[in-house]
């Protein structure tokens, strides 16, 4: 790898993959601390990311340890991107694990630091996710989103994902109720009617 790719000044992000940042182990440690910072910052500042309370190193470690030996299966993809030497947003998928769903994929994660949001980031990191899934022939790529997410949604829309459900006042903080928004983005050629 060209650390060049992720030290020099840019205004473009670097998006990395999974064999990337593992295939050298200072950039893979730099990574998983990088990756803990942005995600406890963004839930400590009430980031619908699947944490009540920021997540500990250890519990950000495992998951990224899970979602690299499964990417490394083929079946999850994990993207990072750098701007200005630093990790600045990750996202990644993973296949449904049951055999009758394994045509298909869920987009689990997508965060991007805040000191970055607002430059596209989140957009080239969703976009090679959604380029990684249809390399691998998933058929139908899932999401999730709390329902005030607006900027995410809006975004996942421009991509593509439809909201095929949506549970009112699914998901709890606190006193607060959010509704649980459910995306697909279905890769699957559909036949033209009437031609």
């Amino acid at each position: 790898m060209n650390p060049a790719i992720i030290s020099g000044v840019t205004t473009e992000p670097a998006i990395l993959g999974a064999k990337e940042l593992t295939s050298d182990p200072e950039l893979e440690a730099r990574f998983a601390e990088s990756a803990h910072q942005i995600l406890a910052e963004l839930v400590g500042r009430g980031a619908a990311l699947g944490w009540v309370e920021p997540p500990l190193r250890d519990d950000v470690a495992e998951l990224l340890g899970h979602v690299v030996s499964a990417a490394q299966a083929g079946d999850a993809a994990l993207r990072a991107a750098y701007l200005d030497g630093r990790l600045v947003g990750l996202g990644y998928w993973l296949r449904y694990a049951r055999p009758t769903h394994r045509p298909h994929a869920d987009l689990e994660k997508i965060a991007v630091d805040a000191a970055a949001q607002g430059r596209g980031i989140g957009r080239a990191l969703t976009a090679a996710l959604i380029a990684d899934a249809r390399e691998a022939g998933i058929e139908v790529l899932t999401l999730d989103a709390r329902g005030d997410n607006t900027s995410a949604l809006h975004l996942y829309r421009s991509l593509g994902f439809t909201e095929y459900g949506r549970l009112a006042d699914f998901v709890a903080v606190g006193e607060h109720r959010y509704d649980k928004v459910f995306y697909m983005l279905d890769f699957r050629q559909r036949p033209r009617s009437g031609h």
